[in-house]
């Protein structure tokens, strides 16, 4: 049986995101959060699973690039990948060779976060 709450720190990890977002998001009105009888934010199983449903694969990152693969190339154990996102724009990641699972012409989105980018499909 699925639990009916989450602490905060459950949460946000649940989602993928800091607890300090968890907590920006409780500021801004983004998640509904009750409190216990000590103060602290608990957060209902629904509001995980209904943001969960919103956020692709539990990301957070804000920087998101769709477009389209337009080359792969494998070089030992990394794969490089160039993404056309709007054109003139390519964005080029470097990735492992066994997690590329990308051809020319496929639809994927570059997800910058902080100094890397990663991949999504």
């Amino acid at each position: 049986m699925p639990q009916p709450t989450y602490t905060a720190s459950e949460a946000a990890r649940a989602l993928g995101i800091s607890l300090d977002t968890l907590r920006r998001w409780d500021r801004q009105g983004r998640i509904r959060v009750r409190r216990d009888a000590a103060n602290r934010r608990v957060v209902p199983a629904k509001e995980v699973e209904r943001l969960r449903s919103r956020e692709p694969q539990g990301l957070s990152a804000r920087n998101r690039f769709p477009g389209v693969v337009q080359s792969v190339r494998v070089d030992g154990l990394l794969a490089q990948v160039r993404i056309v996102v709007t054109e003139p724009v390519e964005i080029t990641a470097i990735v492992t060779a066994d997690a590329v699972g990308l051809e020319r012409g496929m639809p994927a989105t570059a997800v910058v976060k902080s100094t890397s980018i990663m991949v999504e499909r």
